[in-house]
């Protein structure tokens, strides 16, 4: 698979949209209940779309064109430092949400890549069509701020972290708290994520397995 994938054109991939659907509905209902309206409003206005892997959906320097539900796979945020090297800031776990959040609400251009580190399969949706929706729908609007409140905390979280733990144990939060990364993204990835070189990950890799 080279290209995106819109789903919908033949009985297999109606099937493959109304499942991701409806995963996308029961994370939405977790958090607030939702009307018939509200499900149209989203089978409506959120696109399925299909990526493979190392597929870079977002660029850098241009305005983020999509907010994103991941219902499988992995996606990161990543710029390029002063001499040229891969910088990875963020890392999803699914499911959730994805995209260069605050440029993406400002309509700005990001300083960062999004991208696929796996085969993913998502929902889109445009700031317009957000705007769209959150202006018909009460509970889509409390939950959209509800994610946007939670991508800040989550940044501020991060950033304490970098500043206040040792790379030891910022390695072993996150082996506690999102072990699946562990098995799914490259190390690389994972050790410029936690603010270390590969090297150096591996080093805190093999003293803990000894």
């Amino acid at each position: 698979m080279h290209e995106v994938k819109e789903i919908g054109q033949d009985e297999e991939c109606f099937f493959t949209f109304v499942t991701m659907i409806d995963k996308f509905l029961n994370f939405v209902a977790t958090r607030t209940a939702l009307t018939d309206t509200d499900i149209a409003l989203c089978k409506k206005y959120f696109e399925p779309v299909l990526f493979p892997k190392n597929r870079i959906i977002e660029e850098q320097d241009k305005v983020p064109k999509y907010l994103y539900y991941i219902v499988s796979g992995y996606l990161r945020l990543f710029h390029y430092n002063q001499n040229g090297d891969e910088v990875t800031t963020h890392i999803n776990c699914p499911p959730g949400f994805f995209t260069s959040y605050s440029n993406f609400i400002n309509q700005t251009k990001s300083d960062e890549n999004v991208e696929c580190i796996t085969e993913c399969e998502l929902l889109r949706i445009t700031k317009n069509d957000l705007d769209e929706i959150t202006s018909k729908s009460s509970s889509i609007k409390d939950f959209s701020i509800f994610v946007f409140q939670q991508s800040l905390t989550y940044n501020e979280k991060r950033s304490r972290e970098l500043g206040t733990l040792s790379a030891e144990q910022r390695y072993r939060k996150l082996m506690e708290e999102h072990p699946d990364i562990l098995h799914n993204v490259p190390i690389s990835y994972i050790a410029s994520f936690l603010g270390m070189k590969a090297e150096s990950l591996s080093r805190i890799r093999r003293k803990i397995t000894n």
